[in-house]
C-alpha cells in the first residue's frame, strides 16, 4: 500500500479527472486499486504495480502542473512507456511540441516509439517509419514537414503516394486526373487541413509549396530545399523506390512510411520498402523507425484487433 498527497488542489483535480475518470484508467492499466480522499490517493495492489502507479502518477502530476491536459490514451501509453522503462521521461515526451496547428492544438510525442522516430527524423535527411496503421507515422511526418516550412528551413513539402490500387484501372475512371487520384491521396490531405486552416492549406497548394502527387509524377525530377514524404511505402515496387530516393537533392530530408505486412502489390512482386529495409541499413545519414501494435495511438480497441489479425496470420501459415 502506498499513499500520495499532491500539494495543488486545481492540479490534483485535473490528474484524477472528471469522476475520478483518470484514476479508473490508470488503476485499469496497471492493475491496483486507488481511492481518493481530497488531494489524497491510497495505492492498493502488489509492490510492484504500487511502484509503477505512483511513478505514473507522480510524472502526470508535473505535467498538469504546466497545464498538460491528460487524455485517455496519454494514461495507457504512460503505463506502458513505464512498465518498458522505469526511468522514462514522460515530461521530455509529452511537452516536446512539434507544431501548434491553428487550433492552437500541440501536436507532441505520445509515447517513447514516436519520440524516437521524431527525433530521429530531426537529425537525419531521410528515415524510414515502418510499423501497423495508427502508430502516427506519416501524422508526425507532416507536422515535421509543416515545421520546417515555417521555420524557412525547406522552401516546399512534396507529400506522395503510389497509387498501386488504381492500377491499369486508373484511366477508366471517371472525371480528370485529378478526379482520379484525389482519393488515393485523401489521406495526406485529411492530415495537411488537420494542422493548417482550409484556406491556407489551399493558398500553399495552389502556390506549388505544397505538392500532392502520386510517386509516379517524381520520375525525372531533383527535389531540392524540400520535405518529402513517401507514405504506404510498402506498396512501391524495388524500381519505385530506387526511383523516389534517388530524387532527392541538396537541403532537402525525406520520410518514408510504410506497414511491410500490408502490400497490395501483386502476387510475387516484390516491396521496396521491404528490400530497403534489407539493403539500407548501414548507410550514414539515414534511419529506421520501428512501431508495434504496443505503439499505436487510436482507438485502444485498434492494438487489440491488429494483435488478433496478427495471431490468425501465423495459425494460417503454420
Amino acid at each position: 500500500m502506498k499513499e500520495i498527497t499532491f500539494d495543488n488542489a486545481g492540479a490534483a483535480r485535473d490528474l484524477f479527472g472528471h469522476h475520478n475518470d483518470n484514476l479508473a484508467r490508470i488503476s485499469e492499466a496497471t492493475g491496483v486499486r486507488i481511492d481518493s480522499r481530497g488531494t489524497t490517493l491510497v495505492i492498493k495492489g502488489s509492490q510492484e504495480s504500487v511502484n509503477l502507479t505512483e511513478k505514473i502518477l507522480n510524472q502526470l502530476y508535473e505535467l498538469v502542473k504546466e497545464k498538460f491536459t491528460i487524455h485517455p490514451a496519454d494514461i495507457e501509453s504512460a503505463a506502458l512507456a513505464l512498465k518498458k522503462d522505469h526511468s522514462c521521461s514522460l515530461r521530455d515526451i509529452f511537452l516536446d511540441t512539434i507544431f501548434t496547428t491553428f487550433r492552437k492544438k500541440n501536436i507532441s510525442p505520445r509515447n517513447p516509439a514516436q519520440k524516437k522516430y521524431v527525433d530521429a527524423a530531426r537529425r537525419h535527411d531521410i528515415v524510414f517509419a515502418i510499423g501497423p496503421a495508427g502508430t502516427g507515422k506519416t501524422y508526425l511526418a507532416m507536422a515535421l514537414a509543416v515545421a520546417a516550412l515555417g521555420k524557412g528551413e525547406i522552401n516546399r513539402i512534396i507529400l506522395t503516394r503510389p497509387a498501386v490500387e488504381a492500377g491499369e484501372a486508373l484511366g477508366f475512371l471517371p472525371g480528370d486526373l485529378s478526379d482520379k487520384i484525389n482519393p488515393y491521396l485523401r489521406p495526406l490531405y485529411d492530415a495537411l487541413h488537420d494542422m493548417l486552416s482550409f484556406d491556407r492549406a489551399r493558398e500553399l497548394i495552389e502556390h506549388g509549396t505544397i505538392e500532392i502527387a502520386p510517386l509516379a509524377f517524381m520520375r525525372g525530377r531533383t527535389l531540392n530545399n524540400a520535405f518529402i514524404i513517401l507514405d504506404e511505402a510498402q506498396n512501391t515496387t524495388s524500381e519505385q523506390m530506387k526511383m523516389f530516393l534517388t530524387r532527392i537533392g541538396f537541403s532537402s530530408r525525406a520520410v518514408i512510411t510504410g506497414d511491410v505486412t500490408q502490400t497490395d502489390l501483386p502476387a510475387g512482386k516484390r516491396s521496396g520498402l521491404v528490400e530497403a529495409e534489407h539493403i539500407l541499413q548501414n548507410i550514414e545519414g539515414l534511419k529506421f523507425s520501428y512501431f508495434t501494435k504496443n505503439d499505436v495511438v487510436r482507438h485502444k480497441l485498434v492494438s487489440k484487433i491488429i494483435d488478433a489479425y496478427d495471431k490468425n496470420c501465423k495459425k494460417t501459415h503454420k
